[in-house]
């Protein structure tokens, strides 16, 4: 009897699986996960918050990620409890582990493929990221100029896309490991499509740039890419009087949390 009981106990936590929700925003970081669900095909709920009101700094938000950043997660895990799920990576790895059986869009652990993926992950949250989000601040958002921030991070930006241009090269798949679009691929697209935000000419990487194009020609990425709200940044580079305002716009609440995280 307890047996029984355990095993339908178990059957009743699976069955409420996935109970994805999603807490999220604009931003290369956000949508890379509402890409990744979407290539997957998980149904998922969406909360938006709004970082130019510091929402993830509220309470509630922080008893899910304690850091205070989007993206973030929650779901029910196998034991039939919430699980809290935070920074990008994990939760691409935490998706494809729990969900991607058919391996759509991973490998097999223990295969080369699934440690060439972790290679390209780890080179995007520790690189690129954080590389083009420095560009980004210098370029767009710090209070007045300083060329050697702005030269500094945008050439080590066009140094890593270097580097993607080339393993790009040598693909026979289009993609960066493999024969299929992986996580790894979906992690980099976010930033990468917005290299124009951050100084850098994506025409100066041909095979970068075609990669770029056939990534939005997915309808994963298209459907996943204006979650919660419309993904603008193409249009918004060809406008520079709109990337100016936005630009403006931007810095105020960048200068304001930035102040309010000084006092902490």
């Amino acid at each position: 009897m307890t047996k029984r009981l355990s095993q339908l106990s178990n059957h009743i936590n699976m069955a409420s699986r996935p109970d994805i929700h999603l807490y999220t925003t604009q931003t290369p970081n956000g949508i890379k996960i509402s890409i990744t669900l979407e290539e997957l095909g998980l149904p998922y709920k969406v909360t938006k918050i709004d970082i130019s009101k510091n929402t993830q700094k509220e309470p509630w938000f922080l008893e899910i990620n304690p850091n205070g950043r989007i993206p973030a997660l929650t779901d029910t895990f196998t034991d039939g409890k919430t699980i809290n799920l935070f920074e990008s990576g994990s939760i691409q790895q935490y998706l494809v582990d729990q969900y991607d059986k058919d391996h759509k869009i991973s490998y097999p652990k223990g295969t080369r493929e699934y440690y060439e993926v972790n290679n390209w992950l780890f080179f995007l949250n520790a690189g690129v990221g954080p590389m083009q989000g420095q560009a980004n601040h210098f370029s767009r958002y710090a209070p007045e100029h300083i060329e050697y921030g702005v030269k500094r991070y945008t050439n080590e930006t066009r140094r890593l896309y270097g580097v993607l241009d080339k393993q790009l090269q040598k693909s026979t798949s289009g993609y960066l490991v493999g024969n299929k679009c992986t996580i790894a691929d979906i992690a980099h697209w976010g930033w990468v499509t917005s290299a124009g935000w951050a100084g850098v000419d994506i025409d100066e990487f041909p095979a970068l740039k075609a990669w770029d194009d056939r990534m939005l020609a997915r309808p994963g990425v298209e459907k996943g890419r204006h979650v919660p709200d419309r993904h603008a940044i193409k249009d918004l580079l060809k406008d520079p009087v709109k990337m100016q305002e936005h630009a403006e716009k931007s810095r105020a609440w960048v200068q304001s949390g930035m102040a309010a995280d000084a006092k902490k």
